[in-house]
């Protein structure tokens, strides 16, 4: 919607605020020009327009504008005889200094002027009469403590203005570096989700696979089965990643589902021993309420053990998930024996996952895999939840993953 003409008209002498003064300082040349017009012998046009020129920099330059009409005052009080309508330059300059230059120049405006007020009453007002002087010195010596004034004004309110713009600057770039958080912390979540749905799904698949190459010799039906839960790992593993990836994409058509929580473990681990995994799950306690956060991360961190179980303690190993409902939080550990053709492997080669420190590990378990994500993604989910993780190898051969997530975050 177009603007009223005034506030378009406003809003164009604002931007050119040079050319403004220069306007107003020619108006009141011609407008004192024609005021002195029976007047106009000798110096006082010059006069004249040395007092009123300057006026076109009382913004942008203030001080040496009012040095100038200073000066030219001084030179008014010698060479010209009469109290001229130009005089009004000294108040606009009184006002300009209070207004737009320094502190110490708004001051030294305010004592010029009333010492100007004094001269020009001794020199056109006087007439001899004390009482005469004083009151037109009292009276200009109001006017430009009232210039001052209205021009002090002034500077609070631009210093005021200054500070909203700067403050809304300074909220833009907050907005701008909360932005760029909020896109950092989703990519983080998304890699950690992406990570462990292809590793879960990818450790199922070549489970069943191998199971089924197996079985196929001489249990066709078994190698069907096998066929059959690859597809619907495969078709799981694709849904998730099309809803991980949807919020990618620019407009609408995503679909939404409930992300996992602790009440889909029991489902996760049926999954799991369905690919041929002996792995039991163990309930303790009572449930407690648990935000959304800590359930998707108690669901993301038994499937990432588990996958990592499927991967190194070998397909003769026996897995246990067990779930604690404490009166603080819920303990989480998923153990197995190691007793697979590469618990040697894991148990020589992992190093123990260290919160202290923060050292990245190196091989061995789930820690080298995945670019770095595997236990110390774990990790990171629990301590995102004011909880904490540990993983190391246990003593007589396996591996263990222990977390605990409070039911409310520390404060």
């Amino acid at each position: 919607m177009d603007q009223p003409l005034p506030e378009r008209l406003a809003a164009r002498l604002r931007r050119h605020p040079f050319a403004v003064d220069v306007a107003i300082a020619a108006a009141l040349v011609l407008v004192a020009l024609l005021f002195q017009d029976g007047t106009l012998d000798g110096d006082t046009p010059l006069v004249i327009l040395l007092l009123l020129a300057p006026l076109a920099w009382r913004r942008r330059a203030p001080v040496p504008a009012a040095g100038v009409v200073v000066a030219v005052g001084l030179l008014q009080l010698v060479i010209v005889d009469d109290f001229l309508f130009a005089d009004v330059a000294a108040l606009v300059m009184v006002h300009a200094l209070a207004a737009y230059a320094p502190r110490w120049a708004g001051r030294a405006g305010l004592g010029a002027g009333l010492v100007g007020a004094v001269l020009a009453s001794a020199q056109y007002f006087s007439a001899g009469d004390v009482y005469t002087f004083a009151a037109n010195a009292g009276a200009i010596g109001v006017t430009v403590v009232a210039a001052w004034a209205l021009g002090d004004l002034r500077r609070a309110r631009l210093q005021q203005l200054a500070g909203l713009q700067e403050r809304a600057r300074l909220l833009e770039l907050e907005r701008e570096q909360e932005m760029r958080l909020a896109a950092t912390a989703e990519r983080a979540r998304i890699a950690r989700e992406m990570h462990d749905v292809v590793a879960h799904s990818l450790s199922v698949v070549i489970a069943q696979a191998d199971g089924g190459r197996y079985a196929g010799r001489s249990d066709p039906a078994a190698a069907a089965g096998a066929l059959e839960a690859i597809a619907a790992t495969g078709r799981q593993a694709l849904t998730d990643m099309r809803s991980l990836l949807g919020v990618l994409r620019d407009g609408g058509g995503e679909e939404y589902a409930p992300q996992p929580d602790v009440a889909a473990i029991d489902q996760l681990v049926a999954d799991v021993r369905a690919s041929g995994l002996d792995v039991d799950l163990i309930v303790e306690g009572t449930p407690q309420p648990l935000p959304a956060g800590p359930q998707l991360a108690a669901y993301r961190i038994v499937q990432e053990s588990l996958t990592n179980v499927l991967k190194h303690a070998g397909p003769a190993s026996r897995a246990w998930v067990r779930l604690h409902w404490r009166p603080d939080g819920l303990e989480l550990a998923v153990l197995d024996d190691g007793r697979g053709a590469s618990a040697g492997f894991a148990e020589r080669d992992t190093e123990v996952l260290d919160g202290a420190s923060g050292n990245r590990p190196r091989t061995g378990h789930g820690l080298g895999d995945g670019l770095g994500q595997g236990l110390l993604g774990m990790r990171e989910r629990a301590e995102l939840h004011g909880g904490r993780l540990t993983a190391a190898p246990r003593t007589g051969g396996g591996f263990g993953v222990h977390a605990l997530l409070p039911y409310r975050p520390p404060r």
